[in-house]
This record gives structure tokens, C-alpha cells and sequence, in this order.
């Protein structure tokens, strides 16, 4: 057979079906429903804390959806999570020297006010366990400003932006991976000092305490982890917008405190402690070759929508399973689906997923709060794999807002880029052409990586998700590029089908063990200590 004609064989083959490409374009662009459902997403339902009645109503709409396109195996896979938590209502004003509304939010999981209550400020910043002796006999009856005021931080960038070659090019370095126990033992200590502020505040007989927003703008998030049963704060805690807590910081330096009014109504939910991944499939035909997956997290923060933080993910796999169901198509692998819960605490969901179906790391240590999981878990080493592992094959995350997908990162996998490649090939033209090897993380397929199971987060276009949107009450759908969605659901819609079909199968990673100290000589700072 002719070199030409054996190349142009191969190429056909590897895809069952070489026009499902052409007709997964046409019903994502020209039938396309995700927007429709962002919309349905972000203002019906809104802000989905895990747990939350917003949540609880995620859950049930994303099955009735999956069902109604013809998915199979619909299920809400739970694990155990604990509080839910929501807010009915919230108000915080300054009284005195002069009445002012503030840009404010009560923080995640801390408990209501009971009615308002009314203080003095004093601005103790704390960070540190030392810190707590300069303030002893000093708080009692005042609401307490732990953070520094700091400046302002004007951006020196536009706030909205695409990526150009230049930006993408540098995506593509090899970056060597480090280790250093010391920081991760710091990472982990740090995340238990908010338990201990709150404890100390509470003995000093402070009323509540008021944290500044990390940027500017007037944005605010109410980020909080202590989600646990047994780990609900003693006292009410704010989120106050960095423009408004700098002032309150202003006035209390030039004349008397300012007094405060905090009037913060939250409700916790213990009816169920449970948590749910929202689980659906497209079967394949061969039940012994696996199965191919796509993943993005359903819930978000109480502060806005969670339009494209990440509802943006959510409703483009989605319409990539709508997409493929659709079509009929008939795969070698199954194509499975996964909305995943609990993603902003400690990357709950998909940490239960790989505990329950892949394999499973060593326990965690007792005692750790919410926020410490994290920092314990992305370092958690070694992995046991179990008796599902070899049949996940490949894992696709969408969790950067709604811009364009502009390619794929290779998660340092250098074997992977070529099929990698070759799969994105189809939609150059679109702007998904590139394959960057570095590595990524902060989402849903860390843990897939760190168990050496090829999983892959979508390079795209940040538009104003890091600058504006990401964890803040601007996160509406207003925000979300229809154009953009409709793209990044083709290329989804695409990438499984083409993972799910190829008679090959990406190169998995080593499963990664305790590595080496990356710098044995490093000695620690003192003035980095935490406590």
C-alpha cells in the first residue's frame, strides 16, 4: 500500500465516525441550548453553596436535564461534607460619625447576629497566634477589624482580556514540580488560625469580627471553611469591601471609633450531611474499554450567581452531553458526565470520586478543619489504586470562567501531546489549537493527576474572571460570552468523542510517591514562623 494512502487509512481510523466532528459543530452552534440553561442556572437557582437550598435545587434540576436528553445512570452520588449554610439576609451600616451603608457580606459558615448589634470598631489586625497578647483586655464589646487596612490596589492591566500567541507561547515550558515539607507543614498550620482567632475573640468577649475584602472595587466574597458539623464559630463574622473597611480603618486612627451595626440572618441546614456529585452517562458499546470523562464543579460561593464560577463549566458540560446525546452516538467508552459538589471547600467531590471508584490515599490526620484539608490532601502521597483505576482513560475539567477554549494543558505529560494534538486538530480554526505542557491546578483534576491518571484542565481566554468575577459578588451571568460557550461545548463535545472512540488511549503518568526534598540545604526563617 502507498505511504500516502496507509497515512490517509490511519488517519480515518482514528475516529469511528470522521463526520461526527462536522455534526457536533452544527448542533453546538447553530442548536445550541447553554446558554439558555446558564441563564436558567445563574438567575432562577443563583448562589449554591455546598449544602445549600440553591444547591439542593442544582441537584435536582441538572438530573431532571441529563434525563431529559436521554442520559443514562442519573444518579447523586453523596459523600459526607456536614453544615449547610445560607443567608437570608444581611445588612452592615456605620451609625457613627455618620450613617453609611457598607458593601458588605457575612462570612461562610459563621453564625447569625440574632437581631443587630451595635459597637465600636477597634482595628486589631491578626494573623498570627503571637499576635493575640498585643490585644488581651482590649476587645470586649467592640466588633474587631482583624485585617490590615493596607492601600488601594489601582490595576495597571486591563481588567478584561483575551490571549494573544505571545501569552499562549509561554504556556508551553516544562515546569519541574518542587517539594518542600516545611512550607506544606506552614500551609497547613495556617489554615487552622481562623478556629483560633475566633476562639480568642470570643474569650475576650468581643461581640463580632470584620475581615477587608482582598481586592478592590467594591467586590466582596464571604469565603469561609468551617463547613464541619463541629466546627460552626462562636462569633459573627463580616466581609467588609477593602473601600469601605479602609475608611472605618481611617476614621478610628483620626478621631473617635466608628460604630457599627451588624444585623446578619443565616440559617444552617443539618437535615442531611451529605454531599452530591451529579453523575450521568452516555454507555458505551464495549463494556472492557472504560470510560472517558468530563467534569466541572456546580457549586460556588453565596456572594452572587455563580454564573461563571463556575456555572459556566457546569452548563458547558452539560451541553456537551446534551450535544453527543443528541447525535446518537454510539462510542466504544462510555462518556460519563460528573457536576461536582463541594469543589470550593477543599475539592470535596472529586476527592470522594476517586476515593470511591479509583483507589485511595492514606487517611487524614485527625483533626484537621476544613480549610486544612486541602493543603493536607494535594500533598497526600502515595495513592493505592483500586479496582476501577485502569478504567478511567482520560478526565476533562472546565472551571476558568467562560472564556474561549484556546487548547488544552498537557499537565506535563509529555507523551500525551501528540494524541493531544491530533484530537484538538479539528477546531484550530475556532482558537483551540494549542497544547501547553504545563501543569495546572486548584481544581477538579488535581487529584486525577496526582494519582498519575491522565486528567486535563482546558486553557481559556480569562475575559475578566481573575480580575473582577472569580469568588465575587460581580460573579453574574452578565459576565458569560455566549459565542465563547458555545465554542468551548463543541470542543468538549469533541474531545470525548474523540477519547471515547480512538482505538488508542492517552499515556497515563507514574503514580506519583513521596518525592525528594527539593532544596535539603534550605534553612527556615523566623520571621516566616506562623505562630
Amino acid at each position: 500500500m502507498p505511504v500516502i494512502a496507509a497515512m490517509l487509512l490511519a488517519a480515518a481510523s482514528a475516529t469511528a465516525q470522521p463526520e461526527m466532528v462536522n455534526r457536533i459543530i452544527d448542533e453546538g452552534l447553530n442548536h445550541s441550548e447553554v446558554m439558555v440553561n446558564a441563564e436558567y442556572l445563574s438567575d432562577h437557582i443563583g448562589s449554591r453553596m455546598t449544602n445549600s437550598p440553591g444547591m439542593r435545587a442544582a441537584e435536582k434540576w441538572t438530573q431532571a436535564k441529563f434525563r431529559s436528553w436521554g442520559l443514562t445512570n442519573v444518579r447523586a452520588d453523596p459523600f459526607p461534607f456536614g453544615r449547610g449554610w445560607s443567608i437570608v439576609s444581611s445588612s452592615v451600616r456605620m451609625t457613627s460619625p455618620r450613617p453609611l451603608m457598607l458593601t458588605a457580606i457575612p462570612v461562610a459558615w459563621t453564625p447569625g447576629t440574632n437581631g443587630a448589634i451595635s459597637a465600636p470598631v477597634v482595628v486589631a489586625p491578626m494573623k498570627r497566634e503571637r499576635d493575640f497578647d498585643k490585644w488581651r483586655g482590649k476587645l470586649a464589646g467592640k466588633i474587631v477589624l482583624v485585617s490590615m487596612p493596607g492601600d488601594g490596589d489601582e490595576p495597571d492591566k486591563p481588567a478584561f482580556r483575551r490571549l494573544g500567541d505571545e501569552d499562549l507561547a509561554k504556556l508551553n515550558k516544562f515546569q519541574e514540580e518542587t517539594y518542600d515539607p516545611e512550607k506544606v507543614a506552614k500551609q497547613i498550620s495556617r489554615a487552622a488560625f481562623d478556629a483560633k482567632l475566633d476562639a480568642f475573640l470570643k474569650a475576650e468577649g468581643a461581640l463580632a469580627w470584620a475581615r477587608k475584602s482582598y481586592r478592590d472595587g467594591k467586590l466582596v466574597s464571604g469565603e469561609g471553611y468551617a463547613f464541619g458539623t463541629n466546627e460552626t464559630p462562636a462569633l459573627p463574622g463580616v466581609e467588609i469591601a477593602a473601600e469601605d473597611y479602609r475608611r472605618l480603618a481611617r476614621l478610628a486612627k483620626s478621631g473617635d471609633a466608628p460604630v457599627l451595626e451588624i444585623n446578619s440572618d443565616v440559617r444552617f441546614d443539618d437535615s442531611d450531611p451529605n454531599a452530591y456529585n451529579i453523575i450521568a452517562e452516555i454507555p458505551g458499546t464495549d463494556p472492557k474499554a472504560g470510560y472517558v470523562m468530563a467534569g466541572a464543579h456546580l457549586d460556588s460561593w453565596a456572594a452572587a450567581d455563580g454564573a461563571a464560577d463556575n456555572g459556566a463549566g457546569s452548563v458547558v458540560v452539560m451541553e456537551a452531553a446534551r450535544i453527543l446525546s443528541r447525535l446518537g452516538v454510539r462510542p466504544k467508552r462510555t462518556i460519563r458526565f460528573a457536576l461536582w459538589a463541594g469543589e470550593e471547600q477543599a475539592l470535596l467531590g472529586s476527592w470522594a470520586y476517586m476515593n470511591k471508584y479509583l483507589g485511595s490515599w492514606p487517611a487524614d490526620a485527625p483533626g484537621l478543619n476544613g480549610n486544612q484539608l486541602y493543603y493536607a490532601r494535594i500533598n497526600a502521597r502515595p495513592f493505592t489504586p483500586g479496582a476501577g483505576y485502569r478504567d478511567l482513560v482520560a478526565y476533562f475539567n472546565i472551571d476558568n470562567g467562560s472564556g474561549k477554549l484556546r487548547g488544552i494543558y498537557a499537565e506535563n505529560n509529555v507523551a500525551a501531546v501528540p494524541m493531544l494534538k491530533g484530537w484538538l486538530a479539528p477546531f484550530a480554526s475556532m482558537g483551540a489549537g494549542t497544547v501547553a505542557i504545563r501543569r495546572t491546578g486548584g481544581t477538579d483534576h488535581v487529584f486525577m493527576q496526582q494519582a498519575g491518571i491522565p486528567g486535563y484542565q482546558f486553557i481559556q481566554d480569562p475575559l475578566d474572571y481573575g480580575s473582577r468575577v472569580h469568588h465575587s459578588s460581580m460573579d453574574t451571568y452578565d459576565h458569560l460570552k455566549g459565542e465563547d460557550m458555545r465554542q468551548a461545548s463543541v470542543v468538549l463535545a469533541g474531545m470525548l468523542y474523540e477519547a471515547a472512540t480512538s482505538d488508542k488511549v492517552l499515556p497515563a503518568m507514574p503514580i506519583p510517591t513521596q518525592p525528594a526534598v527539593t532544596d535539603p540545604f534550605k534553612y527556615e526563617d523566623p520571621d516566616d514562623a506562623q505562630n
